[in-house]
């Protein structure tokens, strides 16, 4: 299995990758199994009624999410790559007023999201705790296509059979030139080759795809993150979903703008840009705009957040500069993906923010100039400091705490880089036990504080 930079960074909206992109992606896999025509095929038979249903952490958080809508524009046949962020609103109200969906390639189907989609929180499907289940049936009510998937975070949807092999599958059965499964792996790769992680994920990726292919492709990655930002500082107003939560991020950036030009540098200032550009990713996530999972959407702050302080405050800094920064991360997030995890539902927000700090800290350890070991050691800093970590968004909503704490998580991603770069790498505990520690916390932290907004700030903070 190998995990590619644009399996890490998928462009898509908010707010949520598992909860949100998944479940549109699992809901156009469903009609592309339909379409095949895998179903009796007696009587002549045909599709006429679509049901979903949605277990689990989906079930709990879904509505705060927005999963019921991203089911519908699944079933519509958009895309998360692809839909038009203003025009979710009308396509969603045209099928609860006609109560039928009718996807290209395919007839009109029955689809009524008052009756036909259910938030099941009684039933968890056995995979995952992201759990979404599709069926179709003929005119007759007779059931004629049943299909489970699991959101498993990023953006990621596997059937029962595919969770299954993704489990057994690791990166070092991959046929590419590097393929490390664990962190001791990256370093003795690089070690033996000379070569930067950046190097190394770089000749990955080439096994597959060309130069200039790749290169256009995390280009159009990074050029999505930075138009996030700036959308996020441009906007104003209320965040929807009813907690009356203010876009701060334009605010902020007109106070910090005129100090700027001044050139009137304060103690605070760096933190200050740092935190900006972090909320506004999260912010204009949970507005619902475009976005980059980095590796989800409730952390997608944190990797554009660091790499546009850099540029800020580092005029040299050149495109390859940022495709550097971005492989590193991702071969870091691929690491923590395959022996842990990344999603929220699964292991807490220190799969999530935990993560996209590690990512972004090893990252910018890197294209400071630091060794693998110097890398390898900005990211455990910055995993170690997030352990433990619940996620509790109140009211089912990816704004509190995560917006914040996407800005909390970018300020450790550079005090870890800034630690390691000031070391010789060597440290007491590695990154790969690191990962194993977060993977053990999460199995036993209790479901309460994994993405359900049973405990935590979810039940304490009044949702007015």
């Amino acid at each position: 299995m190998f995990l590619s930079i644009f399996d890490v960074f998928k462009i898509g909206i908010g707010p949520s990758s598992s909860h949100t992109m998944g479940p549109m992606t699992a809901a156009r896999r469903f009609l592309d199994e339909l379409a095949d025509g895998d179903w009796p095929r007696a009587a002549n038979a045909r599709p006429a009624a679509l049901t979903a249903s949605l277990h689990g952490s989906l079930a709990f958080t879904g509505i705060g999410h927005g999963t019921g809508r991203a089911v519908t524009l699944g079933l519509c046949g958009q895309d998360p790559k692809t839909v038009d962020p203003d025009a979710m609103d009308a396509l969603v109200a045209a099928v609860e007023a006609s109560g039928m969906v009718q996807p290209p390639g395919h007839g009109q189907y029955r689809f009524r999201p008052a009756l036909d989609l259910v938030f099941d929180k009684r039933n968890t499907l056995p995979g995952h705790p992201n759990g979404l289940q599709f069926a179709a049936f003929d005119s007759d009510g007779q059931l004629l296509l049943r299909r489970v998937y699991y959101s498993i975070g990023g953006g990621f949807v596997v059937s029962a059979a595919e969770l299954e092999a993704v489990k057994h599958a690791s990166p070092a059965d991959a046929e590419v030139p590097y393929p490390f499964a664990h962190a001791k792996d990256m370093l003795a790769m690089a070690a033996s080759s000379g070569l930067s992680i950046a190097a190394m994920k770089r000749a990955n990726e080439q096994a597959s795809q060309s130069r200039a292919t790749l290169d256009r492709g995390i280009d159009e990655v990074w050029g999505v993150m930075d138009a996030c930002i700036d959308r996020g500082i441009a906007q104003d107003g209320i965040l929807p979903g009813g907690l009356n939560v203010k876009r701060r991020a334009r605010r902020i950036y007109e106070q910090l703008e005129p100090q700027w030009q001044r050139n009137e540098i304060t103690p605070l200032m760096a933190n200050d840009w740092l935190s900006l550009y972090a909320m506004a990713v999260n912010e204009e996530n949970a507005g619902g705009g475009r976005v980059v999972t980095a590796p989800t959407n409730g952390a997608a702050g944190v990797i554009p957040a660091v790499m546009r302080y850099f540029l800020k405050f580092n005029a040299s800094a050149t495109p390859q500069t940022v495709r550097d920064y971005l492989l590193t991360a991702a071969a870091i997030g691929g690491i923590i993906k395959h022996n842990a995890s990344i999603s929220g539902a699964e292991v807490g927000c220190q799969g999530e923010v935990g993560s996209a700090s590690a990512m972004a800290a090893a990252g910018l350890c890197a294209i400071m100039g630091g060794t693998p070991t110097q890398v390898e050691n900005a990211a455990e800093i910055a995993l170690e400091h997030h352990l433990g970590m619940t996620c509790d968004p109140v009211a089912g909503l990816v704004q509190i705490p995560c917006i914040e704490r996407n800005a909390f998580g970018a300020v450790k991603a550079v005090t870890a880089a800034s630690l390691a770069l000031k070391g010789d790498g060597i440290h007491a505990v590695p990154l790969d036990a690191c990962i194993e520690t977060m993977r053990q916390t999460g199995m036993d932290m209790s479901e309460k504080y994994k993405e359900t907004s049973l405990a935590g700030l979810a039940v304490n903070v009044v949702a007015c």
